[in-house]
């Protein structure tokens, strides 16, 4: 089952709770661009926090708000790369 993810605007983070633990995608915002710098897994929930489901969600929020995506950090690269039905909001290199 996939956590619920909730974006909360102000700290630029889209999260989940899996038992306790907070799992994080954080990113900034410049211009209608958004670079997802980093995603977070505690140890104790590594493998069942389902960092996929903050990628749909950060991303999906993307594509309703007319941002483009910049993947800074590694995973979100390799999400993409694997995913292309989200190729139409990432940026132009």
């Amino acid at each position: 089952m996939k956590p619920v993810v909730t974006h909360d605007a102000a700290k630029r983070r889209f999260e989940a709770i899996v038992d306790g633990e907070r799992c994080t995608l954080d990113y900034e915002l410049s211009g209608g661009i958004m670079t997802i710098t980093h995603t977070r897994v505690p140890d104790a929930v590594a493998g069942r926090c389902n960092a996929a489901a903050r990628m749909e969600g950060g991303l999906a929020h993307a594509r309703a708000n007319g941002w483009r995506v910049v993947p800074r950090c590694s995973y979100a690269a390799q999400y993409l790369r694997r995913h292309p039905e989200w190729s139409d909001v990432v940026a132009d290199a």
